[in-house]
């Protein structure tokens, strides 16, 4: 009985963040099944850890975990990886939906900013993850990175800017194109 309540509850703990859990693995790994991979293997070890789980926010102690196995995947099988899909903006109008144009154009930034995401070094894209589909705090990430807090801070910094700098120079050359 003890054995099925304590599944119950790893269910409840861990099973609402699996979409989050997927999104941070794919981001890291950048492919799909390799993503499907880690998160198995990452809910497997949640799952024989569940006893050191105190409650609390199991989205951030989800995530951590995701983290390390995502890491030891990229070690493993990447070893030249440099260690250093987006949502439609919610602030899209309706009357965009039906203009063949503003589709494509639409469709044509998604896939340029997830051409710069993929870009970035694995620390970084971890943080850009984290903080903007995710939504998680700089605490949240600096907690689920074991990270000083101003380092997440730095990272995202750094990030921004070679986003802003990659989609700068790829927006100038299509211009000309």
């Amino acid at each position: 009985m003890q054995n099925t309540n304590q599944l119950a509850r790893f269910e409840q703990a861990a099973l609402p963040h699996l979409d989050a859990a997927y999104n941070l693995a794919r981001w890291l790994t950048r492919n799909d099944h390799d993503a499907q991979d880690v998160v198995q293997e990452a809910y497997l070890r949640a799952l024989k850890f569940f006893s050191g789980f105190r409650g609390g926010d199991g989205r951030a102690w989800l995530l951590t975990i995701v983290r390390h196995t995502s890491y030891d995947w990229l070690r493993q099988n990447r070893r030249y990886e440099p260690l250093t899909d987006l949502d439609e903006d919610p602030r899209d109008v309706e009357s965009d939906a039906l203009d063949p144009e503003a589709l494509l154009l639409r469709a044509a930034d998604n896939q340029l900013l997830r051409q710069a995401i993929e870009e970035l070094p694995v620390e970084f894209r971890e943080a850009v993850i984290l903080r903007e589909l995710e939504g998680l705090s700089y605490k949240e990430i600096a907690d689920i990175a074991g990270l000083p807090l101003g380092t997440v801070m730095s990272r995202l910094a750094r990030a921004r800017r070679r986003l802003k700098q990659y989609l700068v120079a790829h927006t100038h050359k299509e211009a000309h194109l």
